[in-house]
């Protein structure tokens, strides 16, 4: 079994797709301890069952619908015409609309190259130093996973759901439990941006362009207001406010402003539906995988192995966030959602910690991930985007990565942040 375990990561190292190293990590488990190799695509089957899962591919839809459009450029204008009267509003702006850009569509990567057109050049010419506008947009991509209907959100739930070990978590209480955690960071952030600009010209507020501006978003605008205050109200669950989220982009982008012809659909809908069919096959042979691991006691014996060593729950989770960190330099959050989770619940739960409250450790730490140094994902996109120097963007982000980790021992350390909306 050591060959095999080998034999399985030099397949990944050259590249070998990870649903196939899952897979047959999950097939050789169970063939060796005699159970029916059916209980692979059993867990496919399952997962088909769980009516939340349709949340994924419609919300993923409307995401790359929305990107497609010139709904970025109006939300940047309108939040600008708000908030460009004070210090550091333009930076404020570049957050918000980042972190709603990144929530609706779940790729962070996605955010820095279709608004890091609008918002860089827009922080230069404000008056912004450069080094601090590299890393404001660098770091702002990936500002919005905790943040409904974010998808990693979703998958976290979907993944404790079917592992039907713990407190039950629903996506509605995950949606809850981000919010203030978020809303942490973008205030911290907006803080330093105030302080970094202090010396900026300021433009002043002018209500015929606040005006013109909402006009002008005027069919955007409603859309979080209506998905999430009827998630939040109980009006409709999430596959319906994702269902609702999609008739209403498509009604306003391709039937009322016409922005998206309707030959181009096939295509947005091919592209967004290839990253959904990789998620839920990752997700598929991960859960199988997972049922082997559970089988074989492997959740129990890491425990027993992690508590021989470490007794303190705070010391856990220093650890833990360490580790997340240094996971998210090296995976997709979605791949490290559906492979991590499994083994790191039984742990946090021998710790006393709620799966909630990981969920939300998981996910903050993640989000850093894909900026930090050396190897973080953003970096190397927005270094490509912007036509930067690798080392220039780990200067740039730097700052912004020492207050994030801050946001986040505060969310790891205050539980109350977390739990507090969902009332646990």
């Amino acid at each position: 079994m050591i060959v095999v375990g080998i034999l399985l990561i030099v397949l990944a190292l050259l590249g070998t797709p990870l649903f196939v190293v899952i897979a047959a990590t999950a097939l050789i488990g169970f063939y060796r301890a005699g159970i029916d190799l059916a209980a692979v695509p059993i867990e496919f089957y399952r997962l088909a069952e769980m009516p939340v899962l349709l949340a994924i591919p419609l919300f993923t839809f409307a995401g790359y619908l929305l990107s497609e459009t010139g709904a970025p450029s109006r939300l940047v204008r309108v939040t600008h015409a708000l908030l460009g009267w004070m210090h550091g509003g333009l930076a404020i702006v570049a957050l918000l609309v980042c972190a709603l850009f990144t929530a609706f569509t779940g790729a962070s990567g996605v955010t820095i190259v279709a608004m890091g057109a609008l918002l860089y050049p827009a922080l230069k010419q404000a008056g912004y130093r450069d080094k601090f506008s590299l890393g404001l947009v660098t770091t702002s991509g990936s500002l919005g996973l905790l943040f409904a209907p974010s998808l990693p959100l979703i998958l976290y739930g979907v993944i404790v759901a079917q592992l039907g070990i713990g407190r039950v978590v629903t996506v509605d209480d995950l949606f809850l439990a981000g919010l203030l955690p978020g809303l942490l960071m973008i205030v911290l952030l907006s803080g330093y941006s105030m302080w970094q600009s202090r010396g900026a010209p300021l433009h002043a507020f002018s209500r015929t362009e606040a005006l013109a501006a909402l006009r002008e978003v005027a069919w955007e605008l409603p859309l979080p207001f209506v998905v999430l205050g009827g998630i939040y109200g109980g009006y409709f669950a999430i596959s319906e406010a994702a269902a609702i989220t999609v008739i209403y982009v498509l009604v306003v982008e391709v039937l009322i402003l016409r922005e998206v012809r309707f030959r181009a659909l096939p295509r947005i809908m091919r592209e967004s539906m290839v990253l959904v069919g990789g998620i839920l096959v990752i997700l598929g042979v991960s859960l199988a995988s997972t049922n082997y691991l559970i089988d074989a006691e492997v959740p129990a014996h890491l425990f027993a192995a992690v508590s021989a060593h470490i007794t303190n729950k705070v010391t856990f989770l220093l650890l833990l966030n360490v580790f997340l960190l240094v996971l998210g330099t090296m995976l997709d959050i979605f791949s490290a959602l559906v492979i991590m989770v499994p083994l790191l619940l039984p742990l946090a739960l021998g710790y006393g910690i709620d799966p909630l409250h990981l969920g939300i450790i998981f996910l903050a730490n993640m989000q850093i991930g894909y900026f930090t140094p050396p190897v973080g994902m953003n970096l190397f996109i927005a270094s490509y985007r912007f036509k930067k120097p690798i080392i220039e963007l780990y200067r740039a982000t730097l700052p912004f990565f020492a207050i994030l980790l801050i946001a986040v021992l505060i969310i790891t350390y205050w539980p109350a942040l977390s739990l507090t909306l969902p009332g646990r």
